[in-house]
């Protein structure tokens, strides 16, 4: 199955909306991953205020709000791998 992660931080309303958003698009094709950046240094450097992030395995897939039509294009061309 193939996994999407969400990097996101505690009370970001962003966050909450683009998980909810993802659920009818996952539609058992997908799990989402959810990562809490403000635990890890790194990450907050990578990120930063940048979120939310979803990516893929490879892919960057969007940012602060969902492109449902990309995610709905990388989900369908990864199923078929």
């Amino acid at each position: 199955m193939i996994t999407l992660t969400l990097y996101s931080r505690p009370d970001c309303h962003l966050c909450e909306v683009m998980a909810e958003q993802l659920t009818p698009l996952m539609r058992g094709r997908a799990e989402l991953r959810v990562v809490d950046i403000s635990r890890d240094r790194a990450l907050k450097r990578r990120f930063g205020l940048r979120i939310p992030v979803l990516t893929g395995v490879d892919d960057e897939l969007c940012q602060y709000h969902l492109d449902s039509e990309r995610v709905e294009r990388y989900l369908s061309g990864a199923t078929r791998d």
